[in-house]
């Protein structure tokens, strides 16, 4: 039997609520704390069973312990400031925190149990740790080095979801130029949420913020604040919200210069997050993000003035040397030149004088313009004086096609009007130049060289100049024969030569190659390999091209039909006009003048032109033979022909190099290659002709190898076409 009057006092005197149990788990005593605490009267407790009152692990778990064990060994293990969850008469639960002591009566082991509540404790710990998140977020992104504001929010948005542990977290700024809302970074959300969020915005018109959340932070320059989403009336995404565990929302605005630039968003998984503490401590983390955006702005600021020229937007001086010197390296390395330009606008005083610095400074905006556009990248430009800019060309292959091309651009630039106060003005320019790496192997001596340079061309007048007198003089000259060369087509100053080619074995004349010559007024007869180049470089070897097969086939035509022993003609391709997509078009308009013109022609290709791309000279070639026209290969031996890729052309002679020829008689090896070539040739059912034969000793060497063919100085050099008429085809073509 239990006597209670033993422990009331002792129980009234207590601070917490204390019940006793017994081993079947029915509370035997109680205080009037404890009737206060759980809610029930004084009748309705005695003989409660405690799992009412602590429904949770302290019935099953440690009353069971307790009755199993000693009265010290109880007091050992169950120890003290045990956390539960207590349940008061409504079932409303609350958290707390029970001591244990063992009780030996007459009724046998009994359980003292001292409950106390700790909900305003337990608040206090999750604050604390609310807290305690918001200072580590705080110091998470102030610790941060940051070199730009993309870099600030994906670092701020990532630190308050792994550190300050919300749900979700995004920055949005406001587009200077449209004035709508953008999102800049987010980390912890749902593409589907974000993509929500995103739309909102989306939502508003041009040039307005909106309706949003987001809008509302920033027009009042005020926090928004929702502490408990499912209670929220007129949240337009609470039901998504509410579905991805959302229970409150701070919208936190990005002050800087008293102007809202944007705001922070912070999603928790707690309700009522956002109270007066945790925002005293949000507000400061804003402060800080807004103060750090200013800086970077600033700071951007200033290094955009440290390299860059304000009023065009263009490189100034420092940057692009800068940028010079990496392509400097590059140039080194790959061993090709680059060059600088250094330009003057000419008159731009005058014009700045009499109009006003503002017409000034358009037209050196509308010059950068230009110029951009013109060069294609402004990484390759800069601005490095009042009216002085600056362009390097990272590559440069030929000084001449760079000439050309800069004469077409300072034409392009004086023929171009530039619109100042409702006037076209036509500006003209001074250019000097200087090229890695004859004129500087660094890019400060090379800009100096370029001063100089341009220097120089303003003194003499001339458009441009270079900095090495040599190189003036070499381009001046390559120019001047360029130009030349265009007039000698428009003049009619280029002519055919034949040189004859024989059968070995009979003597007889079998065909002629025509040979392009130019007959300058200035200079008298000059060979191709003075002049072919620089019709290649400028594209004049098309227009060249078609009048050497046109010619050939007219003097073909006009020898045929003045009954003349008329020889099929072999005229060489150059690999430009190979490579025109339309070449074999164009040898189809050419033949279609006469029924007989394609067998007059013959075209003599070089070998390592054939080997750039077999598979398209095998097509090009299928369609030339179809015309009734043959394919020598001209230069056989000097191409590095694979056996494969031969079988494969559709060819119909061979023609032995020159070089080839000549070492024939000077070594057993050069016989040895020559009689191989021959032998080559014929198994794969092709003609073979020899060429430089100049001696008979090679003459007869080649017949014993039955070579087919020969042409060469031994029999005739090339001969202008009436010569060639009169010796070769009024006679009969076996008394040659």
């Amino acid at each position: 039997m239990f006597n209670n009057s033993v422990y009331e006092g002792f129980l009234e005197a207590a601070p917490d609520a204390m019940v006793i149990v017994n081993g079947n788990g029915e509370v035997v005593l109680f205080n009037s704390r404890a009737v206060k605490l759980f809610g029930w009267t004084h009748a309705e407790l005695a003989g409660q069973q405690v799992k009412n009152l602590i429904p949770e692990g302290f019935a099953e778990r440690l009353l069971a312990d307790a009755l199993r064990s000693s009265a010290e060994a109880l007091a050992q293990q169950i120890g003290s400031g045990i956390e539960l969850i207590g349940q008061r008469k409504g079932g409303g639960k609350f958290p707390i925190e029970i001591m244990l002591s063992p009780l030996q009566s007459d009724a046998g082991l009994l359980v003292n149990v001292a409950i106390r509540d700790i909900t305003i404790r337990k608040a206090s710990e999750g604050t604390i740790r609310r807290l305690n998140r918001v200072h580590a977020m705080l110091s998470g992104i102030l610790s941060a080095r940051v070199h730009d504001c993309d870099e600030l929010f994906k670092g701020a948005c990532k630190v308050a979801v792994d550190v300050g542990k919300f749900q979700m977290a995004w920055i949005a700024m406001v587009n200077s130029e449209t004035g709508n809302i953008v999102p800049s970074a987010s980390t912890g959300v749902s593409e589907e949420l974000l993509t929500a969020i995103k739309d909102r915005f989306l939502l508003a018109k041009a040039g307005s913020l909106g309706d949003s959340l987001a809008a509302r932070a920033i027009l009042g320059k005020e926090a928004i604040v929702i502490n408990d989403v499912s209670a929220a009336q007129g949240l337009i995404l609470g039901k998504p919200y509410i579905a991805a565990g959302i229970r409150s929302i701070g919208i936190f605005p990005l002050i800087v210069n008293e102007a809202a630039v944007g705001v922070l968003a912070l999603y928790s998984r707690e309700k009522d997050f956002f109270l007066d503490d945790e925002m005293l401590l949000l507000a400061e983390l804003t402060n800080d993000i807004s103060f750090t955006i200013d800086h970077i702005e600033k700071q951007d600021k200033l290094n955009y003035l440290a390299y860059y020229d304000v009023l065009t937007g263009l490189a100034n001086h420092r940057l692009f040397l800068d940028r010079v010197a990496q392509y400097l390296r590059s140039a080194a390395v790959r061993k090709h030149k680059l060059a600088l330009f250094l330009i003057d606008l000419e008159r731009f005083k005058n014009i700045n004088d009499s109009l006003g610095q503002a017409a000034g400074d358009s037209l050196l905006k509308k010059v950068a313009t230009w110029l951009i556009e013109n060069v294609g990248d402004a990484n390759l430009l800069a601005r490095v004086g009042a009216d002085h800019f600056v362009v390097v060309q990272p590559e440069v292959t030929h000084e001449e096609d760079m000439a050309r091309k800069l004469e077409k651009t300072l034409r392009e630039f004086h023929e171009h009007p530039f619109y100042l106060n409702g006037t076209g003005f036509r500006i003209s320019a001074k250019v000097g130049v200087a090229v890695f790496p004859v004129d500087g192997a660094d890019a400060d001596t090379l800009f100096s060289n370029a001063e100089s340079a341009l220097k120089k061309a303003k003194q003499s007048g001339d458009p441009y100049l270079f900095y090495t007198p040599s190189m003036n003089a070499r381009v001046a000259e390559k120019l001047m024969l360029e130009n030349r060369l265009s007039k000698a087509m428009d003049n009619g100053e280029f002519v055919l030569h034949y040189q004859p080619k024989l059968n070995i074995a009979s003597g007889k004349l079998t065909g002629a190659e025509a040979l392009i010559r130019w007959n300058d007024p200035h200079t008298g007869l000059v060979p191709p390999g003075q002049f072919i180049p620089s019709l290649e470089e400028t594209g004049l070897i098309y227009e060249v091209g078609r009048w050497a097969l046109k010619q050939a086939i007219n003097d073909y035509l006009g020898w045929r039909n003045a009954g003349l022993a008329a020889v099929r003609i072999a005229v060489n391709v150059s690999p430009l006009q190979l490579r025109h997509r339309d070449f074999s078009d164009e040898i189809r308009r050419v033949i279609e003048i006469d029924a007989h013109a394609s067998e007059g022609l013959e075209l003599e290709i070089t070998e390592s032109l054939l080997m750039e791309n077999v598979e398209r000279s095998v097509s090009r070639l299928k369609l030339i033979r179809a015309m009734g026209i043959p394919v020598a290969v001209d230069d056989f031996g000097t191409g590095f022909s694979s056996l494969n890729y031969l079988s494969k052309l559709p060819l119909d002679t061979l023609k032995i190099d020159r070089s080839f020829v000549i070492e024939m008689t000077a070594a057993a090896e050069g016989l040895a290659l020559v009689s191989t070539i021959i032998t080559l040739a014929h198994s794969l059912k092709l003609k073979v002709v020899a060429e430089g034969v100049e001696t008979l000793e090679q003459s007869r060497l080649l017949q014993e190898m039955k070579c087919d063919e020969m042409q060469g100085f031994l029999f005739s050099k090339a001969v202008p076409a009436d010569i060639f008429e009169e010796k070769f085809l009024r006679k009969p073509p076996d008394a040659v």
